[in-house]
């Protein structure tokens, strides 16, 4: 019986203890005014590249709070805006970048959703076409048939 209850009381203790944080908060934007906005309008121009539409300075997943901590260090240790998007680019590609630059490796980026949408708009306008087409053809037919014909109805 006391190893039952002891084996019930363990995990009990167990539960009492805090989860460990995994992501350290930022500091609060009180303590450097100036320092923060700096933060935030360099956080505005990284994405989040776990919520993937947001920038990071709008996110609030661990690896955004992560990296808005990383910016703030960075500019801390004297770095410039450039230099910080540079670092996290070479680190995270292109697709860090909220408006990623127009070049070959990001045209798919670009001009992607463009490409889509004429796709879509050709392959409507032909369906429409052949459609068009076929209307006429297929009302001559029945006109042709002579079960097709309407009979009088009987009174």
């Amino acid at each position: 019986m006391a190893a039952a209850c002891l084996a019930l009381a363990v995990p009990a203790q167990a539960q009492d203890k805090p989860a460990p944080a995994v992501a350290q908060q930022a500091p609060d934007a009180s303590a450097d005014p100036a320092l923060e906005k700096r933060v935030l309008a360099i956080a505005a121009e990284l994405r989040c590249l776990v919520c993937q539409n947001e920038t990071i300075a709008a996110s609030h997943a661990d690896l955004a709070v992560d990296l808005r901590n990383q910016v703030r260090e960075m500019l801390r240790k004297g770095r410039s805006e450039r230099e910080i998007l540079d670092y996290m680019t070479a680190r995270y590609g292109d697709f860090v970048l909220y408006r990623p630059p127009v070049k070959t490796t990001t045209a798919l980026l670009w001009f992607g959703p463009a490409l889509l949408l004429a796709a879509g708009l050709l392959t409507l306008w032909l369906v429409l076409r052949r459609r068009a087409r076929m209307a006429p053809e297929a009302f001559e037919a029945d006109e042709e048939d002579p079960d097709a014909a309407p009979q009088a109805r009987p009174r």
